[in-house]
């Protein structure tokens, strides 16, 4: 489900269900994106165009963000697929991902299940992580943080503070 945060110049939106904590938010402006603090995203902490470059580095799309100040929106020329190694396929776009229970969202970005083992698909929920999933594809940089502590186990969305 997709948590809305709305502040002067931007509006972030966060679903739990499809980040696969790869830590860009937290790292990315920690005035905005702080896990200790309720609620967690504060858009008025930061400069819209800072807070849409970190949201356009979450591979997931779990983050996403609308400008309120005519700034531009997210878009995209096209639509790519990229296989991440030992992971996910990687899916930057206009992408309308249709969930087991039918319906349709658009999303600019995507994490997609490539180890048939997601209890989340088609989105990636880092069961490759439990299966030792092994497939070529282009390295992932993931940073480590409270929600990840550890880059080769899956999180549970029970244990992630966000939830």
């Amino acid at each position: 489900m997709r948590k809305v945060y709305r502040g002067r110049d931007i509006e972030v939106s966060f679903d739990l269900d499809i980040c696969i904590h790869v830590g860009e938010c937290l790292r990315g402006e920690p005035a905005v994106f702080q896990l200790k603090r309720r609620p967690w995203v504060l858009p008025d902490a930061g400069r819209a165009d800072a807070i849409a470059e970190v949201i356009h580095r979450c591979p997931s799309g779990a983050l996403q963000y609308r400008r309120l100040d005519g700034g531009p929106d997210e878009t995209h020329a096209g639509t790519t697929a990229t296989p991440i190694k030992n992971g996910p396929l990687l899916v930057v776009g206009e992408i309308d991902v249709r969930h087991e229970d039918g319906t349709v969202e658009r999303l600019p970005r995507a994490t997609l299940c490539r180890c048939g083992e997601s209890r989340h698909k088609p989105f990636c929920d880092n069961e490759h992580l439990r299966i030792k999933f092994r497939a070529p594809g282009a390295q992932l940089k993931i940073h480590l943080t409270p929600v990840r502590p550890q880059e080769d186990e899956p999180i549970k969305k029970a244990d992630d503070p966000r939830g």
